[in-house]
């Protein structure tokens, strides 16, 4: 509960410092997006302004799921905060054209384009609206720099970068363990969010489902969060790190596989 009132205090003032009234959320369905617009909500009970001032806007795209795309709607209807879609796959193929690049080709130019996309979407939107847009990134990410350049790694006030990803998931959990008898449904959807694989959607689904998953591109979470913890809170180099680790983790990871994900951990942290 502090985590989530500091999140929503620190939004709340930047609002009221701005004299602004109106945010802006890209809203996927995953855990980043779903957390930041719980503090969008929380923010705005403390300002005393209405909810449907928070724009909860989806974009999907290539990679986008009938889950995650149906989660974020219900998310929104449930919160009572502002809802609109916006397809962006016909402005993605005309850029891809531009730039003479094959839809068919699935590397790293397709999956920026989407995110660069959908984050001009949002902050062309807050010049319309006079709003901000709120950033969903959170400090994992940030960290191991697994965000588009230009793209989600971009806001106008990002409520999750000083929260890494295991304490994000923890936070969608704790408020759908914390919702009333009334708020059944955003319970189930809040769950079914943190059942969901975390991905960013930007290669095609297999018959229906997510088919990039971070944590088997980039590694665990839970390891690099831990990495990531005894480095900048404790000051601790690698070979220090990674003893910790092998005790913390014992029975769960091999040794074999914690140097790994620390030797990627170290390699993304600090390029």
């Amino acid at each position: 509960q502090l985590i989530l009132s500091m999140q929503a205090q620190g939004l709340a003032q930047r609002l009221s410092a701005i004299h602004c009234s109106r945010v802006l959320v890209g809203i996927s369905g995953g855990l980043d997006s779903t957390l930041a617009i719980l503090v969008a909500v929380e923010a705005f009970k403390i300002l005393h302004l209405d909810a449907k001032g928070i724009y909860s806007i989806t974009m999907p795209a290539f990679g986008t799921s009938q889950r995650t795309h149906d989660n974020a709607e219900e998310l929104a209807k449930r919160l009572g905060v502002s809802f609109e879609e916006i397809n962006i796959k016909e402005t993605l193929l005309s850029h891809f054209k531009d730039i003479a690049h094959s839809p068919e080709r699935h590397n790293l130019t397709y999956e920026n384009a989407q995110a660069r996309e959908r984050t001009q979407v949002l902050m062309d939107l807050c010049s319309e609206r006079n709003a901000i847009m709120v950033g969903t990134g959170d400090l994992s990410e940030l960290c191991l720099g697994w965000t588009t350049y230009n793209g989600d790694h971009m806001s106008m006030y990002g409520v999750n970068v000083g929260v890494p990803k295991t304490l994000v998931r923890h936070l969608v959990a704790y408020c759908a363990n914390t919702c009333s008898e009334s708020e059944k449904v955003l319970q189930e959807v809040l769950l079914d969010v943190l059942d969901t694989p975390v991905s960013p959607e930007l290669l095609p689904p297999e018959d229906g489902k997510i088919s990039q998953k971070t944590e088997d591109l980039v590694g665990p979470y839970e390891l690099h969060d831990f990495f990531l913890y005894q480095l900048l809170r404790c000051g601790f180099g690698p070979a220090k790190i990674y003893r910790l680790a092998c005790r913390a983790f014992e029975g769960i990871y091999s040794k074999e596989t914690i140097g790994k994900w620390l030797k990627t951990f170290c390699r993304r942290f600090f390029a």
